[in-house]
């Protein structure tokens, strides 16, 4: 379980093939503190660690990336050289200040809009219609690993939705979504409650 509050940028190290696909991940962490078997969100995909090393502030970490966990989440984003938000697994008694994350995707979506709001970047971002009715204004939703608010939803007449939020100068700095660009894709992951609701609201039509 994950809050979507990111606590470091990871550069992918190495990927190769195996069974699975396995990549190494660079990032600021203490190895000590660092579990084989613990779980890390990366991008909003929750990964198992199997090896760690390195020394504190210089560590790195290998993870197992299944064949379905590729075919679901952004195209090439396990490639050497990507760059991925980092969110170690929530402990008990640590601060809620995101919302509920499973760090399981749900859908892939585009940017399709980015302009200036204020200090901030307002973004647009396209779903498609399976997702389209599992997103509210002011509710929230997961973006690459990032709890964010939805500002407005805008329905398209072929049943996709655009949805709008707006990155803060923090959040741009200190998360991959500062170097969003228009066509880019990213991991999309509703609120948990929000599916919830919608398979009620299924079953009780």
């Amino acid at each position: 379980m994950f809050t979507g509050i990111v606590t470091a940028i990871g550069t992918i190290r190495e990927a190769r093939q195996l069974g699975d696909l396995r990549a190494v991940i660079a990032c600021p962490f203490d190895p000590a503190h660092i579990a084989i078997g613990a779980s890390i969100a990366c991008s909003g995909v929750c990964l198992t660690v199997v090896d760690r090393g390195g020394s504190a502030g210089d560590a790195w970490f290998a993870v197992d990336i299944s064949g379905e966990t590729v075919a679901c989440s952004v195209p090439g984003r396990w490639a050497e050289g990507q760059r991925l938000n980092l969110e170690p697994a929530l402990k008990l008694g640590d601060e809620l200040g995101g919302h509920i994350v499973t760090g399981h995707v749900d859908g892939v979506g585009e940017v399709v809009g980015i302009r200036p709001e204020g200090d901030s970047r307002r973004i647009c971002i396209a779903v498609a219609r399976e997702l389209a009715s599992y997103l509210a204004a002011k509710g929230s939703i997961t973006v690459d690993g990032v709890s964010l608010t939805v500002n407005e939803v805008t329905d398209q007449a072929d049943g996709t939705c655009h949805f709008a939020l707006n990155i803060i100068p923090h959040t741009a700095e200190v998360t991959t979504l500062g170097g969003l660009g228009e066509g880019d894709k990213v991991n999309l992951e509703i609120d948990v409650l929000a599916r919830y609701l919608q398979r009620m609201q299924s079953l009780r039509g």
